[in-house]
């Protein structure tokens, strides 16, 4: 079966390292009961950075690895919420999220390495302390940073989800890149993300590579008109017929750097996807990518509020949902978790402060 490459596919660079410092909490933006700037402050201080300091090393062995973060924060986060649900595996009552379409192109590699920050982070805290969904939005953070993007703080507490989406729900969910400005801003707008939320979480394909498939529409058979030709021929060039399975970067320009990039090809004739370019093209939109395209500073800051505000749909907080032991498994089909719990109980509950 032929991978899917859908809506937020992106690749990052380590070694573009930025020189921002972490924001400071911005107290002000509205964070949804449950969750909090210092959530991990007493019950494990140290959490975030166990997760960046192994991270380092993982982007440092193969920065590819950074897309596969931040792209499977997206995934998680438009389907049934930031809930970790797209890392559960499927089971006798149907597949998983990942076997939908959208996420088949997700790296295989991504879930291993949100399995080895679970171990890491597990043993810094001395048990279940921070949930799976929090472990991906910390990673996916990172990631942009990493690569040259943003640092910033994100409110914390998300727990893990008790189900997964099935296949319909995953796929009217996660817009493609074929998919127009109308499309993609009645998508997300379900989710209470207005047009500047969409044009800059769109600012993800600053980075990234892409598969043939996902923009072979806009040159065979007729070339899209609103792509600049001499952009269109060199595609041509990589993706020679309509099976072609080659890849090539999101952004002309700066394909390795976060940065505003991005915004400058689509003023000028040169985004990618359908998705991309039509956030040029449609009036509601152009505006903010213009002003995006003139000051990376603004772009950042959009971003920012954006991914935060993306980052707490739909979570659960509290005592709903769970802290997985193994975050592709839910805890009551985990024997290993039920026989370790068994084993502890005469120690007053050690997975109960979660």
């Amino acid at each position: 079966m032929a991978k899917a490459t859908y809506f937020l596919l992106i690749i990052s660079s380590l070694f573009l390292a930025p020189y921002f410092s972490i924001s400071e909490p911005d107290n002000s933006a509205p964070i949804v009961s449950g969750l909090s700037w210092s959530f991990y402050k007493s019950s494990c201080p140290k959490a975030e950075s166990v997760i960046r300091k192994q991270l380092k090393k993982v982007f440092k062995k193969d920065i590819g690895q950074a897309a596969g973060l931040l792209r499977l924060h997206f995934h998680d986060c438009f389907v049934q919420g930031c809930d970790a649900s797209v890392l559960l595996d499927g089971s006798a009552s149907g597949p998983s999220e990942q076997d939908a379409p959208p996420n088949l192109s997700l790296r295989a590699k991504a879930f291993e390495i949100i399995d080895d920050l679970r171990e890491r982070v597990d043993k810094e805290c001395g048990g279940l302390v921070v949930s799976c969904a929090d472990i991906v939005a910390i990673a996916a953070r990172d990631s942009v940073y990493l690569s040259g993007g943003p640092d910033y703080d994100l409110p914390l507490g998300r727990r893990d989800g008790l189900t997964f989406a099935t296949r319909n729900v995953t796929l009217q969910n996660l817009p493609s890149p074929t998919s127009n400005a109308s499309t993609i801003l009645a998508s997300l707008a379900t989710k209470n993300l207005d047009p500047t939320d969409v044009v800059a979480l769109s600012g993800g394909h600053t980075i990234g590579i892409s598969h043939c498939a996902s923009f072979i529409n806009r040159l065979y058979p007729t070339q899209d008109p609103s792509m600049d030709k001499t952009f269109a021929n060199n595609l041509k060039g990589i993706c020679p017929t309509e099976n072609s399975t080659s890849t090539t970067v999101l952004d002309i320009r700066s394909p390795d750097k976060f940065d505003n990039k991005y915004y400058v090809d689509l003023v000028n004739r040169q985004g990618l996807f359908t998705s991309d370019q039509d956030l040029y093209t449609d009036s509601r939109t152009r505006d903010i990518v213009t002003s995006f395209a003139s000051d990376e500073s603004l772009f950042f800051e959009k971003f920012v509020q954006s991914m935060i505000k993306m980052g707490q749909l739909s979570v659960l907080t509290g005592k709903k949902g769970e802290i997985r032991a193994n975050c592709s498994v839910r805890n009551t089909d985990n024997k290993s978790y039920l026989a370790s719990v068994v084993e502890e109980e005469p120690e007053e509950e050690p997975w109960s402060e979660l």
